[in-house]
């Protein structure tokens, strides 16, 4: 199969979706491998990286959508990447269609197939999903600690404290991979941590963190509680492919002291908090009702190297399986992360969007 590497489109987005080692791999099973020059630039993979394993490098992403069947790319198509796709691609990316009605329109209207990477479950988990969901959680703790800062617009608080200060307090809502990285890594900083869930094994798994770290069945009116003296609350709420639930409400954050802050990490999915809208690496945050609002859509993308080497991993047996013929749609995972198929919306949890 002729598989295509685009570069990302996305503003400040650094990732790419197959690193050399992996699309050499795809070399050596008999695929024709292309990839965009620059691609791999900003993940510290230059173009000769690629070639040097045997994988063809053309100019720009005319030349290769018009040689790929097979797509891999790491975040849904926007504008440049839609005029280029066809009927006959098969798309191989997070795609997040739920929070998106009109991409998903487009893609109806081209008629391609498009197998979403959060939509693809085995074992009970989302192995796509669980490498950037570890990433943006640490991010989010990271540049919520950052936000905080007085120069940021922050209220100028330490979320660790020291001796004869007190503690910062941070609420994750949400106990999977994003929101227990966040936790941990909001622990190990010393702040006092509150994490929600409605899963006891999840609730125990946090608990055993630490003594600075409590965790609550996400009742409504704890989570409320909780939030009004909060320094950063980090969304990490998530139901695999729908639009996420709405935790936060605007008059939950309108009894938060003025420069704490949000971090949306569910934004992808539409957002967990009320007063959450999608922005960018370019300019990623706003400010309602005095708290920082950080809302940005590619969170990993801010450390591509790192991302692209983490996203390459997880995605190649199934790019090998994808590449190998039509016999993929008999593989349970891969059939089960379809998600539009030439010009049917087939995801359950996606009927009705348009």
């Amino acid at each position: 199969m002729r598989i295509g590497i685009p570069s990302e489109t996305k503003t400040l987005e650094g990732r790419v979706a197959l690193v050399p080692a992996a699309a050499a791999d795809l070399v050596r099973r008999g695929h024709e491998v292309f990839i965009q020059a620059g691609a791999g630039e900003k993940s510290g993979f230059s173009d000769e990286a690629y070639t040097k394993e045997g994988i063809t490098v053309v100019p720009d992403a005319a030349a290769l959508y018009e040689k790929g069947e097979l797509i891999v790319k790491v975040k849904e198509p926007i504008a440049g990447d839609l005029a280029l796709l066809k009927k006959h691609h098969l798309l191989f990316c997070y795609l997040h269609l739920a929070a998106e009605p009109a991409l998903t329109k487009s893609l109806l209207d081209i008629g391609l197939t498009g197998v979403a990477f959060e939509s693809v479950e085995e074992n009970g988990g989302l192995p796509l999903l669980l490498p950037m969901s570890v990433i943006a959680g640490r991010i989010a703790t990271q540049i919520g600690t950052t936000l905080l800062h007085r120069p940021q617009g922050g209220k100028g608080k330490l979320l660790g404290g020291m001796a004869s200060t007190p503690r910062g307090k941070v609420v994750v809502l949400g106990a999977g991979a994003a929101g227990g990285n966040a936790a941990a890594l909001a622990a190990a900083a010393g702040a006092n941590v509150v994490v929600f869930d409605k899963r006891q094994d999840r609730l125990a798994e946090m608990m055993a963190m630490g003594p600075n770290v409590t965790a609550l069945y996400a009742y409504e009116s704890s989570v409320a509680q909780e939030v009004r003296d909060a320094d950063l609350v980090v969304g990490a709420v998530l139901i695999p492919s729908a639009k996420a639930p709405r935790v936060v409400t605007e008059d939950m954050v309108k009894t938060m002291e003025k420069g704490s802050v949000l971090v949306d990490i569910s934004i992808d999915q539409g957002g967990c908090f009320e007063t959450s809208r999608p922005t960018t690496w370019k300019e990623p945050t706003y400010d309602v009702h005095g708290v920082t609002h950080f809302c940005v859509t590619n969170m990993p993308g801010a450390v591509p190297q790192t991302s692209s080497l983490a996203i390459s991993a997880a995605i190649l047996p199934y790019v090998q399986r994808l590449a190998a013929g039509n016999q993929w749609r008999e593989h349970a995972p891969l059939a089960g992360g379809i998600n539009v198929d030439g010009g049917k919306l087939v995801h359950p949890a996606l009927q009705g969007m348009v």
